[in-house]
């Protein structure tokens, strides 16, 4: 992960995302804020490790259940 990507994505999924939500849904307490911004922040983490494992080359033209099974079947004959 790079550095701008970081800094981005921590700020978008946690301070901006999160203050709109708070703003629009009418909240009030600053425990509602801090929950909307460990959700949208965990959220944007998962999805980035996701994405990340989508990148890797043994992926490459191939859809994840179809590697998946082919490392199964590769596996069983080992």
């Amino acid at each position: 992960m790079s550095g701008k990507r970081l800094l981005v994505g921590t700020i978008v999924t946690g301070v901006l995302v999160p203050l709109t939500l708070f703003y629009l849904l009418h909240l009030e307490s600053l425990g509602q804020l801090f929950a909307i911004a460990g959700t949208t922040f965990t959220a944007w983490g998962v999805a980035d490790i996701f994405a990340s494992i989508l990148e890797k080359p043994r992926l490459k033209d191939r859809s994840p259940g179809h590697a998946f099974r082919e490392d199964w079947e590769r596996r069983q004959s080992e």
